[in-house]
């Protein structure tokens, strides 16, 4: 599946200089054009479905369908690095080769964030809690530090989702600009049926502790007093009753409605190209996702076929004496071809399946991040319009309380230009943080990915070549003459 795609582009090794960088309105240096970056998929083109007749023809449409995520994959790899050395040469074609580098590099890189690390948190032992009114889980948060702000270096608390989304929710409050990890959703995934079975409880405590480590990880967010409420609390009630009240929130919401509805009039250039990045990143990484799902569930019904397939050979071999070991031999390879297929779908589900998802997630919230950075410099050019039109109506009516109105103004008018600035400045700074989280990421995933797929057609590959010379050299035809 993926690893052609990863073979074929010559995938760099060596860190993307990533987008140059050009001067925009506001006089400050942004990213320039993005959409070099991108390739142009076909979402819509129709993906092969597996035959129920024959097992040949289902081999055949399984590599149509794995060369289509190929395709779709290449654009979202495309994002993550340039296909080339720094120093221009074409990266080595050998993909063992390419696997080896890449994993010396990664263990070298978790060395390095290993001795600056001071905050370890780990998610673990769900529970279930049964009251009157609903069922929920609670999860048990651990956490060791050495930071100084904090009174101890161990701490041990039990959260339950609603708390991981209190946070969140105050940690977007507190910095609308800044890029917050997101959550798993809410409510039952796709192909759960029972919201509460365990491997829906394992998938959520998996993300849920994805998610504080890369809050610990964040050089403002892991220092915000809500996130060591969090960690150390032992409840969290009297904290949640602290945030701002329903009218406040209220009063934000139809603000910012108002905001998105009037417009901006001059958005930099360099936000209009970030923009234009995650819509087309956007697409791209929920048509990878789309597909990998589609994969895995015709994989699953292919394996269903090959349980089925070996019995058959075996009786087969009870009844035919000339012909029995060469049978139970085909046998023995299609149990095999199962076995492998299933720890192929598994290993998908586990590792690459999660990446995906979790990007595509990320991408509605970079989405909703610059939704508010418009929001906040909407809100200024609202003020600084109406600043302009009172210093208008003063010019023709002078008089002193236009002087006190238009003073107060002019203070609201430069604490919103210290806000947009602010924001712009914490969400070009994030911005880079996060390209660079998501580059890495995702190359690891699709890595594992391509080198668990080698391993799997070697191990196929291997006993059938076997058996077929097997079969070559036994079976002999007989002259009926």
């Amino acid at each position: 599946m993926v690893e052609r795609m990863l073979c074929g582009s010559g995938l760099s090794d060596e860190p993307s200089p990533g987008p140059k960088f050009e001067k925009g309105m506001s006089g400050q240096s942004g990213p320039a054009d993005f959409r070099g970056h991108m390739l142009d998929l076909d979402e819509d083109e129709d993906l092969e479905v597996f035959s129920k007749t024959e097992t040949r023809q289902d081999n055949i449409e399984l590599s149509s369908l794995q060369k289509e995520c190929a395709k779709d994959a290449h654009g979202v790899v495309s994002l993550i690095q340039n296909t080339s050395m720094a120093d221009g040469s074409p990266m080595p074609n050998s993909p063992g080769s390419m696997v080896n580098q890449y994993r010396l590099e990664e263990d070298d890189e978790e060395q390095k964030d290993a001795n600056f690390k001071d905050l370890f948190i780990t998610v673990d032992n769900p529970e279930s809690h049964v009251t009157a009114i609903e069922t929920f889980i609670m999860y048990r948060v651990m956490t060791k530090t050495t930071r100084s702000e904090f009174d101890s270096s161990e701490y041990e608390v039990r959260r339950r989702y609603q708390d991981f989304l209190w946070l969140r929710s105050r940690l977007e409050e507190n910095h609308p600009t800044l890029i917050v990890h997101p959550l798993p959703e809410k409510f039952v995934m796709k192909g759960m049926v029972e919201r509460f079975n365990d491997d829906f409880i394992e998938t959520r405590r998996k993300a849920l502790h994805r998610f504080l480590n890369k809050i610990s990880e964040h050089p403002i967010l892991s220092y915000s007093q809500h996130f060591k409420v969090f960690l150390t609390a032992e409840e969290l009630l009297s904290h949640k009753k602290q945030g701002p009240g329903f009218l406040s929130r209220m009063g934000e919401t139809v603000r910012a409605v108002a905001n998105s509805v009037r417009g901006l009039r001059n958005r930099p250039e360099e936000f209009t190209l970030m923009q234009e990045y995650v819509e087309d990143f956007s697409n791209k990484i929920c048509s990878v996702d789309k597909v990998t799902q589609r994969i895995i569930k015709e994989q699953k019904e292919y394996l269903d076929e090959l349980k089925q397939y070996s019995p058959a050979y075996t009786q087969w071999a009870g009844s035919e004496e000339e012909l029995a070991e060469p049978l139970k031999g085909v046998a023995s390879c299609v149990e095999r071809c199962s076995k492998e297929t299933e720890e192929q779908i598994h290993h998908l589900s586990e590792v690459l399946v999660p990446a995906l998802h979790e990007y595509v997630l990320c991408a509605e919230t970079l989405k909703a991040v610059m939704r508010r950075r418009d929001n906040i410099q909407a809100e200024f050019e609202a003020k600084n319009e109406a600043l302009a039109s009172r210093k208008v109506d003063q010019e023709a009516v002078f008089s002193h309380w236009f002087v006190c109105f238009d003073w107060q103004l002019q203070e609201e008018v430069d604490g919103l230009a210290d806000k947009v600035e602010l924001a712009n400045n914490a969400l070009k700074g994030d911005w880079c943080r996060w390209r660079n989280s998501m580059r890495t990421d995702l190359k690891s995933a699709f890595i594992s990915t391509a080198e668990k797929n080698m391993e799997y057609y070697e191990k196929v590959s291997s006993p059938l070549k076997t058996n077929t010379f097997f079969f070559n050299h036994t079976v002999k035809p007989q002259n009926f003459s």
